[in-house]
């Protein structure tokens, strides 16, 4: 082999000379234009440290970058005066001019308001805009945007812009995509109009989530025939949707998900071939499946027809779009088996069918689709085992509400990226939970309620994962103790073990589980006192205790805020004792307002397009046993029947202004029904029946419209029954049992007439000085204190002088007797304690 290296003394003078001369001057312009020369020029950057400063940096979370694990991060912070502005995170110059040309700030974290003087506008050579993904503080869109005549592309989508689109945004006659997708913002036709007449570029239109509603569809006509790419979600449009949009020869992408007043027709005649993109979910738009369409669409990837007007519903032909990655046929009545030409998908990544009619075994080809990562069945009529999946590749898994039986198969604990695990409710899988399941450490949702589950909770499910945001194991058959250790910094916010078997302790490490919403232990075997130690948890809504073995009194909070949150508080068929602290009532903040907002308590997280898992919780309703599914958040729930609270109830319960359900039943509770009772006039339910209450009914309960429920039998109570509005409604099942009332709806008539009206409470919500004013005023408390001290005085000479006056004891030992026996008596015939 030929030696071709060469010495130094080899090379020529000359070619020595050249290189020493080359590596000089590179070396000298490198150093002189690092250091003396900027690509930016200085009003440019002055212009963007003005921008900087005009915006402060919000630190918490963007929801959409939480959600779909988006980075982000605070670009702005990278720039420094004295620094090429060219270098900047999120700034791109153009390289002969030095001018900025495209500023890209999506999900940095910018909060303020974005006025019309903003130095922003000064950047005149904007080809590309985007802030996406920041907080603007609903600032209207300003029409300085319309000076960008360079502008090539703008987005502005989810950024908190609130008001009117600008018409002036038709003035940038140069833009190829616009994104301004924002649920505050409105577009009226006239802006709408100038903005298709004159962007004639236009390739990207998104207006997701403007409210359109005054927009005539008929106007989307004369959109850009370059358009490849329309989305309109969520915009309220009304009327006929043009079919011609549908020829754009272009249009590959088109998206009209959420317009429930859209209509028009998508059939064969009129479908554009190189659509790839579909998306017709929740819209009146008729669907034909006919061969002729699918013929027409081989070029479909994604397509959504949930919720739509499917017209025959030849589902099989689908099997013929080979190229599908996506598939959503939900919510649509379909019926059947899956069809067996969907074998034919080899390419699907999403496949939802849930909420249909579907019946069958799940095909065996659907365990063994290898990309296939999201699969929603639930509420179908599956029936049969679960087979084994054949890949690894499951992100998110929902089959509940099915009719499966048989154990969980052992290969969903191999799918290591697996997020979401739902299958609860009507499945009957049996056997043990494997400790496996702690392997999936991405895992969010775990729902394995409703079935027939035994053995024991894995002790793993507390620490597995930080990402755990909603454990439900709840309707099984699980035994032994809640052995679960929560670490801090968790992510649970809603821990359901209801209705098992479970015994021993409220593990204390919930208290780490900051983010809890909701905690339903009810209907177990748990030996206890009342946990205090929930007090702490500071976004607690729902707590279920009931039906267990608690003990002990419940007592006055330690802490601020303790249980402020708290919407649902259910702690009967329990052991509980002694009075209610008055304390307890003054901390129940949210039982003090009504949420007016028609909105169901869900997980924070959102997984693409299956359904927000919606927290759920059991409850006795109107006296029935009722499953919620769903929790609105108006619900104000407070039970504490059937324990051995005693006492009368505190004046304070009138506080409770949102209370919808009150149940009090099946204590020991004495004295009169407080009148404060009436000033809840959001009460549906109340139930303070099997107590031994004494007195007359108040009128004031007259007051309560919207009651429905009321029991107040087998009390004490006597007089006439107050009438009048709701009152007129109620049989005689709600006052039986207390011989002392008399009037409709009681056989018994009033002897003496009606009785003169108890006075109106003069309860006043947080003072505390109204809770003397029943039974004494402070006059008689006085002459009660002093006749009470003489008498002190003058039978401590008696005792002092004759030892032990045998008189004086027998007397007191003999009516104790006949008190406590009487009260033992009284509680039995009214039935005070649950059986």
């Amino acid at each position: 082999m030929k030696n071709y290296s060469l010495s130094l003394a080899q090379f020529p003078c000359s070619i020595l000379f050249l290189l020493y001369f080359l590596t000089t001057i590179s070396s000298s312009f490198s150093s002189n234009f690092s250091s003396s020369t900027q690509l930016c020029s200085h009003h440019q950057a002055l212009s963007l440290l003005q921008f900087k400063q005009s915006f402060s940096i919000q630190r918490s979370p963007f929801w959409f970058a939480r959600n779909y694990q988006y980075d982000q991060y605070p670009k702005t912070e990278s720039w420094k005066e004295g620094t090429d502005c060219c270098l900047w995170d999120g700034v791109t110059c153009d390289l002969k001019t030095g001018q900025v040309t495209e500023l890209d700030l999506s999900f940095s974290m910018l909060h303020g308001t974005l006025h019309s003087n903003n130095s922003l506008f000064s950047l005149h050579h904007l080809q590309k805009l985007v802030l996406s993904y920041n907080d603007f503080n609903f600032s209207n869109i300003s029409s300085q945007f319309g000076q960008f005549s360079n502008l090539m592309h703008l987005n502005l989508t989810h950024s908190n812009f609130a008001g009117q689109v600008p018409s002036e945004i038709s003035h940038l006659s140069k833009l190829v995509s616009l994104d301004i997708s924002n649920k505050h913002l409105s577009l009226e036709t006239f802006s709408f109009d100038k903005i298709v007449q004159n962007l004639t570029k236009l390739r990207v239109l998104y207006l997701d989530y403007i409210h359109m509603s005054l927009v005539a569809p008929n106007s989307l006509t004369n959109l850009s025939s370059s358009l490849t790419l329309l989305s309109l979600v969520g915009c309220g449009l009304q009327g006929e949707f043009p079919s011609n949009i549908f020829l754009l020869p272009n249009l590959d992408s088109l998206i009209l998900r959420d317009n429930e007043g859209l209509t028009g027709s998508f059939s064969s005649s009129n479908v554009s071939n190189v659509l790839w993109q579909l998306d017709l979910s929740d819209t009146r738009i008729s669907v034909y499946l006919e061969n002729d369409f699918i013929s027409k669409l081989k070029s479909l990837e994604y397509i959504w027809l949930r919720n739509c007007d499917i017209r025959r519903t030849n589902v099989a032909l689908l099997g013929n779009l080979t190229q599908l990655r996506m598939l959503d046929l939900s919510h649509n009545n379909l019926s059947g088996e899956i069809p067996s030409s969907f074998e034919n998908l080899s390419n699907l990544q999403s496949l939802y069918l849930f909420s249909n009619l579907f019946n069958g075994t799940i095909p065996s080809f659907l365990f063994a689709l290898p990309s296939l990562g999201y699969l929603d069945l639930h509420n179908n009529h599956f029936i049969g085992h679960i087979s084994e999946f054949q890949h690894n590749s499951l992100e998110y898994l929902d089959l509940s509400n099915n009719h499966f039986h048989g154990p969980v198969p052992s290969s969903i604990f191999k799918q290591e990226y697996l997020e979401v695990l739902i299958l609860a409710s009507h499945n009957k899988l049996t056997g043990e939970i494997s400790y496996s399941i702690c392997k999936l450490k991405y895992l969010e949702i775990l729902d394995l309620s409703n079935n027939s589950l035994s053995g024991s909770i894995p002790q793993c499910l507390s620490n597995f994962s930080n990402t755990l945001s909603i454990l439900h194991l709840g309707m099984n058959n699980l035994q032994g103790t809640i052995s679960l250790a929560f670490s801090e910094g968790n992510s649970l916010g809603y821990l359901s073990l209801n209705d098992n078997e479970l015994e021993g302790e409220i593990p204390s490490s919930i208290i780490n589980c900051t983010m809890l919403e909701v905690l339903n232990l009810g209907n177990n075997k748990i030996k206890d006192t009342f946990p205090h130690f929930l007090e702490r948890l500071p976004k607690l809504q729902v707590l279920v205790l009931k039906s267990n073995k608690l003990q002990g009194f419940v007592k006055d909070p330690t802490t601020d805020n303790s249980f402020s949150k708290l919407q649902i508080f259910d702690i009967s068929s329990n052991n509980l004792s002694g009075p209610l602290p008055t304390g307890f009532f003054n901390s129940l903040e949210a039982m003090m307002t009504s949420n007016q907002n028609m909105i169901y308590m869900t997980s924070n997280n959102y997984y693409g397009f299956a359904d927000i898992y919606a927290y759920s919780v059991e409850m006795t309703w109107k006296g029935l046993k009722i499953e919620f599914v769903k929790i609105q958040s108006i619900l104000r729930v407070l039970d504490l029947s059937s324990n051995s609270f005693t006492g009368e109830i505190p004046k304070l319960i009138g506080k409770l202004k949102g209370l919808q359900r009150l149940n009090l039943s099946h204590n020991y509770f004495t004295g009169h029904i407080q009148s404060s009772l009436g000033i809840l006039t959001n009460l549906e339910s109340l139930d303070l029946s099997s107590n031994l209450f004494t007195g007359r009914i108040p009128v004031q309960l007259v007051d309560l419209t919207f009651l429905q429920v009321l029991d107040l039998s087998h009390n004490r109570l006597e007089g006439p029954i107050p009438k009048g509005k709701q009152f007129n409604t109620f049989d005689h099942r709600s006052f039986e049992g207390n011989s002392g009332l008399c009037g409709f709806p009681m056989p018994e008539e009033c002897s003496n007439g009606e009785a003169p009206p108890l006075p109106p409470s003069n309860f006043i919500a947080g003072d505390d000085s109204t809770l003397l004013e029943d039974g004494f005023g402070w006059k008689a408390v006085a002459i009660g204190y002093g006749c009470g001290f003489m008498f002190g005085v003058i039978m401590r000479y008696v005792v002092f002088k004759t030892r032990r006056p045998a008189w004086f004891l027998k007397m007191v030992e003999d009516q104790w007797s006949l008190n406590a026996s009487r009260t033992k008596k009284n509680a039995s015939r009214n039935g005070a304690r649950r059986k």
